[in-house]
């Protein structure tokens, strides 16, 4: 058996009886925020990592694989994407995604918590790489509820990179029926809004079925899809919604010619692995078909 006692470790515990251990190289900040628990460690396998509340947010060795997942399907479907709207998303990553992308004139991210943004900068820039400094980025920190409710301005594409809706989180009043009416008013026409959306596995895909159906009763077209990311040790979920757009249904050299326009390579996704992460398997299709929970 290896020796293991000369490590610290971090161990995320996904339910009552399952944890995953990662060992720690080194932490360069454990705390809290105003809003939230916080740590930004380096674990011996995955490289740097953000943990919010005791969750894995994204790793330095595969946040590619989640970040490109979240935005590009979405961007690479709709036909303008001058104007992004990020809710969440403190990493810097997504916002990093969306500047890549062709067309894009300015991306708005909201985030509530500055001291995440700011943590973020110092010890994780290469999960920005210099997105924050675009003159295109439009960078708030404040509430998304109340920005949702002020701004007025129409959107391509509206991302929430916000964690997972659970009771104790801060953007559990985020996912509601009300909050979802006013995203689709700050969509544009053939807009699209795409959301992480928890997780897929066969034993934990409740809460992603969950939002899910409360999102058919909002716009026409409501897609899963999903990648699995190995820091999390779960298959990762995300939901595309549009009225106008079917994002699964996105043609494959419409993706090529989208991926060609990017500022440099992709790591994650192109149009065979846009056609892998909308293949469900049939256990989470059965159970987006059943009548259940929705946020009300």
């Amino acid at each position: 058996m290896p020796k293991t006692e000369h490590y610290q470790w971090y161990t995320e515990q996904f339910a009552p009886t399952e944890l995953h251990a990662h060992a720690i190289d080194e932490t360069y900040f454990a705390g809290r925020t105003q809003f939230q628990s916080v740590a930004v460690l380096r674990t011996a396998v995955f490289g740097k990592m953000l943990v919010l509340d005791g969750d894995t947010q994204s790793s330095q060795a595969d946040e590619k694989i989640y970040h490109e997942s979240l935005v590009h399907p979405a961007l690479a479907s709709v036909a303008k994407r001058g104007e992004v709207l990020i809710l969440g998303g403190g990493e810097g990553a997504t916002l990093r995604e969306v500047l890549r992308a062709p067309g894009v004139r300015r991306c708005t991210m909201v985030d509530i918590d500055g001291q995440v943004v700011e943590l973020a900068k110092r010890f994780l820039p290469e999960w920005s790489d210099g997105a924050f400094d675009d003159a295109r980025a439009r960078v708030i920190i404040g509430d998304a509820l109340t920005f949702l409710k002020e701004d007025r301005d129409r959107y391509d594409v509206v991302i929430s990179d916000l964690t997972e809706p659970l009771a104790d989180s801060p953007s559990f009043p985020l996912f509601n029926g009300e909050v979802f009416a006013d995203v689709k008013l700050r969509l544009a026409p053939r807009g699209v809004y795409v959301l992480q959306a928890s997780t897929a596995g066969f034993h934990n895909m409740a809460l992603h079925a969950k939002m899910a159906r409360s999102l058919l009763r909002f716009f026409g077209h409501v897609r899963s899809f999903y990648a699995h990311v190995p820091a999390f040790d779960n298959d990762w979920a995300f939901i595309a919604c549009s009225d106008d757009v079917d994002v699964a249904a996105t043609d494959p050299a419409r993706i090529d010619a989208y991926v060609g326009g990017l500022r440099g390579e992709n790591f994650f996704y192109d149009a065979e692995t846009h056609r892998r992460l909308f293949a469900l398997p049939l256990y989470l299709r059965r159970e987006l078909a059943k009548d259940g929970d929705v946020f009300a």
